[in-house]
């Protein structure tokens, strides 16, 4: 039992913090970004917070913490007051792959973070040299299972969600192909145009102008609905998989017991800004979409693409770099 004493503290803290929560925010919010600055978290974060300052009325002042694959910006935010002025910016490479990967992280990816709502998807592009007699993905399986490993996929590099894009496609398709990393996304596609591999699971931007000028055959997106900027194309999903999906997606979250009026202001007015044809014209920029929703919402999808990634890369025995 509380004494009359305690008891009258706690009551006291609670309507503060509530009379705090209820004006939230009333000063400059710190969105921690967990990497370097230039990069696609990094754009879109900025691209959202930018005009999300407008509709909460106070300033947001990103703070790119970059380092360990996310884990330096994410124990920072980890870390932090519950205070609604110190969220994070964080990407599904932190918050659902690198876990699985090797990376031990002192935080739990799952229980250390509030969700408030889920910012947006980037999904790759399944894309192939045009000497592979493939003009759907059906006929790409087919071609795949006739002769495995003959086909060789390039990825940004082992671990990197092109690289598992492609184990996940495998993986579903019930086909093998071979593996091939590179150093990022410039020399993996320089490679698939040249023909040196056979197969590409790229970001729009990356294969959007090889496919225009015929260089690359681009026969499907990995997202769950099609892209805006590329309505031809199917889903591999409703081409060849169903429920197929892997896309990049970044979430907004707040260290764990962050007030429910505090999400509940935050996840209102990013939504706000999510509907926008302004916000929508420049994600599609980086080949993103925006997204929305609810904090339940983006909380059961990360726990669902945590445990999707996990069991994809033990199954194929993943590690990074």
């Amino acid at each position: 039992m509380f004494s009359p004493r305690t008891l009258t503290v706690l009551l006291g803290a609670t309507l503060s913090f509530a009379a705090a929560a209820q004006g939230y925010p009333d000063k400059a919010v710190r969105v921690i970004v967990p990497f370097p600055p230039g990069g696609a978290a990094d754009i879109v974060a900025r691209h959202v917070t930018t005009r999300l300052s407008a509709v909460i009325g106070q300033q947001i002042i990103v703070d790119n913490r970059g380092g360990a694959g996310g884990i330096i910006g994410g124990e920072i935010a980890a870390r932090a007051p519950a205070d609604g002025y110190n969220l994070l910016f964080a990407s599904s490479s932190v918050l659902s792959i690198n876990p699985h990967l090797g990376a031990k992280a002192p935080y739990d990816v799952l229980k250390s973070f509030t969700p408030i709502v889920k910012i947006g998807d980037a999904p790759n592009v399944l894309t192939v040299h045009p000497s592979v007699p493939a003009k759907t993905v059906k006929e790409l399986i087919t071609i795949a299972k006739a002769k495995p490993d003959a086909l060789a996929y390039a990825s940004n590099g082992a671990g990197t969600l092109s690289h598992l894009t492609g184990e996940l496609f495998s993986q579903r398709a019930g086909v093998k192909m071979l593996h091939v990393p590179y150093k990022g996304a410039a020399p993996a596609t320089i490679d698939t145009v040249a023909g040196n591999v056979s197969v590409l699971f790229a970001a729009y931007p990356s294969v959007s102008a090889q496919v225009r000028a015929g260089r690359l055959k681009a026969l499907a997106v990995t997202s769950s609905k099609r892209l805006a900027v590329a309505p031809e194309l199917p889903t591999v999903a409703e081409a060849a998989l169903k429920d197929f999906e892997s896309s990049q997606w970044w979430g907004l979250y707040g260290p764990a017991g962050l007030p429910a009026a505090m999400v509940d202001r935050m996840n209102a007015a990013t939504n706000k800004v999510l509907v926008t044809d302004d916000i929508k014209k420049a994600l599609a920029l980086d080949g993103a979409e925006p997204s929305g929703g609810t904090p339940a919402g983006l909380a059961a999808y990360h726990k669902a693409d945590y445990e999707k990634w996990g069991k994809v890369i033990t199954t194929a025995n993943i590690k990074a770099n």
